[in-house]
C-alpha cells in the first residue's frame, strides 16, 4: 500500500472522529505493537476506524486505497478493458459472470459482476469500454471488487484526463510483503525447483483438461508451457516465486529447459544470483503461504542500482 493511501485513510478517520492525526497515529502504532507488527499500518488503521465507529461505506475511495476485506465501498473510474460475459456451471449451479478493468488516476482493479441486471448492462452496451462509471456497495475480495445484487452501477459525469492503466507496483522487502500486493523486490535465488511442463489452450492460455479439452474452446491443439519455482531471500525473509514460460525465456532457452543435463548447468548459474522480480502476491492453496506470481524478471544492474541509491 502506498504512503498516500495510508494518509487518505488517516484523513478520513481524523475528519470523522475530530481527533488529531498525531493521536490516531499513536493508536495505530500501539495496535501494531500489540500484534507484534504482524499487520500493516493500513490494516491497523482499519481496526482503529472500526473501534471509533467509523465506516468507509459512504466515502468515495481511490482504487489504490482499497484493502482486501473492505465492504460496501464506493468508487468512480473509467472502464479500460471490457471482458466477455462468461457462463459457468459449478457444483450444480449455473449462471453468468461479467467483468471489466476499472481505472482511476491512482490504480486499477478488476470488477466482477454477479447480478443479472448488472451483467445485462454489459450485454446491452449500457456500459462499455471508455465509459466513466460510479460503483456503490462493492466488496473487496482477493484484490478484486465484487458487486452483487445490493450494489449499484451508474454512468458518471466525472472526467479523468489520465488513468493508471498499468498496475501500481510497490518496492518492498520480502518481510513486508502482504497478500494481494503487487510488488517489486530485490533478492537472491537460494533454491530452485523444476522446470515442470503442462499443456494449455492456445486461445485463452488456460490449463487443459483430459483429452486436451479446454473449458471454453473445446478440443484444441495443445500448447506446451513450463513453470519454474524459485525460493527468494533478501535477509528480511524468504518467499516462493513462481515463474511461467514468458518470463522463463529471460532465464533459459526452451532447449535448455527441456534438456535436464543442459539445464543443470543453467541451474547452477542461477543459484545465488541476485535478481529483481515483480509480480502479484497470492496465497498458495495447499500451504497457505504467500507466493509471488512473477510477471517480470531481471538481473540486478549495479550501475542502475547505484544511481537509484544516490537519488
Amino acid at each position: 500500500m502506498l504512503q498516500g493511501n495510508y494518509d487518505q485513510i488517516i484523513k478520513i478517520i481524523a475528519e470523522s472522529s475530530n481527533l488529531p492525526i498525531e493521536d490516531i497515529e499513536r493508536r495505530i502504532e500501539a495496535r501494531r505493537a500489540k500484534l507484534s507488527g504482524l499487520i500493516s499500518k493500513e490494516g491497523a488503521a482499519q481496526i482503529i476506524a472500526s473501534e471509533l465507529g467509523i465506516s468507509f461505506d459512504k466515502q468515495k475511495m481511490k482504487i489504490s486505497s482499497l484493502l482486501s476485506g473492505m465492504k460496501r465501498v464506493n468508487i468512480t473510474g473509467k472502464i479500460i478493458r471490457m471482458n466477455k460475459v462468461a457462463e459457468y456451471n459449478k457444483n450444480g449451479k449455473s449462471g453468468k459472470i461479467g467483468s471489466f478493468l476499472l481505472a482511476d488516476d491512482t490504480s486499477n482493479i478488476r470488477v466482477v459482476l454477479w447480478d443479472v441486471n448488472h451483467i445485462s448492462m454489459i450485454e446491452t452496451g449500457t456500459i462499455k469500454e471508455g465509459d466513466v462509471i460510479e460503483l456503490a456497495s462493492g466488496d473487496i475480495r482477493n484484490g478484486e471488487l465484487h458487486l452483487g445484487g445490493f450494489g449499484d452501477i451508474k454512468i458518471s459525469q466525472a472526467v479523468f484526463a489520465n488513468v493508471q492503466e498499468k498496475q501500481v507496483t510497490q518496492k518492498k522487502n520480502i518481510g513486508n510483503i502482504m497478500l494481494n500486493d503487487h510488488v517489486s523486490t530485490r533478492a537472491f535465488i537460494v533454491q530452485l525447483f523444476g522446470p515442470t511442463f503442462y499443456f494449455v489452450c492456445p486461445e485463452c492460455n488456460k490449463k487443459l483438461g483430459e483429452g486436451n479439452k479446454c473449458e471454453v474452446h473445446g478440443l484444441v491443439s495443445p500448447k506446451k508451457n513450463a513453470i519454474l519455482t524459485l525460493i527468494m531471500d533478501d535477509g528480511t525473509g524468504n518467499i516462493r516465486a513462481v515463474v511461467f514460460s514468458d518470463q522463463l525465456k529471460k532465464m533459459a532457452s526452451e532447449a535448455e529447459l527441456e534438456n535436464s543435463e543442459t539445464f543443470m548447468s543453467k541451474r547452477n548459474d542461477l543459484l545465488g544470483k541476485e535478481v529483481i522480480i515483480e509480480g502479484g502476491v497470492r496465497k498458495n492453496k495447499l500451504t497457505e503461504a504467500l507466493e509471488i506470481f512473477v510477471n517480470d524478471f531481471k538481473e540486478v544492474n549495479i550501475d542502475e542500482l547505484i544511481n537509484e541509491l544516490e537519488k
